[in-house]
C-alpha cells in the first residue's frame, strides 16, 4: 500500500499538495508535484512509469478531491482486463462484482481519501462508478473524471475509443507502465501509441515517472531499476543482432 506524507517541502518552493476531508497529500518528488499540477490544468493527463510512484493513487486522490468540492458529479473508474479477454463473462455476479479484482488498487485509494461509508454510498448511487472499458464505447462522459488505469493493457483501437469519450467538464487521467505490457504478442500498446501520438497536443500532459519516484518501501525502488536494467540489455542484445544480419 503507498502511504504519502501529510507534509513536505523541497527547499523554500512548496510542493503540489490535494487535500480532501479525511486527508492532504503532499508531493514527494518533482515528478509527483509535475503531475499533481498537470491534473489541475490539463483535460487528459497521462501518468507514465513504474509500480509505485504513485500514478494510479494520486489520480484517484485528485477525482476524490473534485468530486468533494463540488467541481465534478462523478468518478468513473476503469482498467483493461486483459486476464478476462475484457469479456470477464465468466466471472459470477454484477458488473461491480466482476469489475472489482480488476479495481482494487483504485478502491484502496478511494477509501484512503474518503470515509468508507461515504464511497459505499458514491458507488450505491452511481456517483462512483466502476467500468470495464468495453462499456464505455458510446457514451460521452460529462461532468466526470475518467481514471484509466493499467493502460499499457489496451489496444490501439481500444485507447483511441476511450479517449474520444471525453464531454464537456470532464477529466481524463490515463497512468499505466509501458514495461509492463501484457497483451497478446505483436499487439500493440494503446498507451505507447498514444503518448506518442499526443506528445505537445493543446490540453494534454504527459508525465514520465522513472526508479528514483518510487515512494513504496525503497527495495521496490532496488527491484525496479534490476528489472529496467535487464530490459535495456535485451534492447541492446536485439539491436546489435539486427546490425550483424
Amino acid at each position: 500500500q503507498l502511504t504519502l506524507p501529510t507534509l513536505e517541502r523541497k527547499g523554500k518552493v512548496r510542493m503540489a499538495q490535494i487535500a480532501t476531508r479525511k486527508s492532504t497529500i503532499v508531493a514527494r518528488t518533482p515528478a509527483q508535484d509535475a503531475y499533481m499540477r498537470s491534473m489541475e490544468r490539463s483535460e487528459l493527463v497521462f501518468g507514465v512509469g513504474p509500480a509505485g510512484t504513485g500514478k494510479t493513487y494520486l489520480a484517484v486522490a485528485h477525482a476524490a478531491s473534485l468530486l468533494e468540492r463540488g467541481d465534478i458529479n462523478r468518478i468513473i473508474l476503469s482498467r483493461p482486463a486483459v486476464e478476462a479477454g475484457e469479456r470477464l463473462g465468466f466471472l459470477p455476479g454484477d458488473m461491480k462484482e466482476k469489475v472489482d479484482p480488476y479495481l482494487r488498487p483504485l478502491y484502496d485509494a478511494l477509501y484512503d481519501m474518503m470515509k468508507p461509508e461515504n464511497v459505499e454510498r458514491c458507488i450505491t448511487s452511481g456517483i462512483i462508478e466502476v467500468a470495464p472499458l468495453a462499456f464505455m464505447r458510446g457514451r460521452t462522459l460529462a461532468n466526470a473524471v475518467v481514471i484509466l488505469d493499467e493502460a499499457q493493457n489496451t489496444t490501439s483501437m481500444q485507447m483511441k475509443m476511450f479517449l474520444t469519450r471525453l464531454g464537456e467538464n470532464s477529466k481524463m487521467i490515463v497512468t499505466g507502465d509501458p514495461t509492463q505490457v501484457d497483451l497478446p504478442r505483436g499487439e500493440k500498446s494503446g498507451l505507447v501509441e498514444a503518448i506518442g501520438l499526443l506528445d505537445g497536443v493543446e490540453g494534454v500532459h504527459i508525465s514520465r515517472f522513472n526508479d528514483k519516484d518510487v515512494v513504496r518501501h525503497a527495495l521496490v525502488g532496488r527491484i525496479v531499476r534490476a528489472y529496467e536494467a535487464d530490459t535495456a540489455k535485451k534492447l541492446a542484445e536485439k539491436a546489435t543482432e539486427g546490425v550483424v544480419r
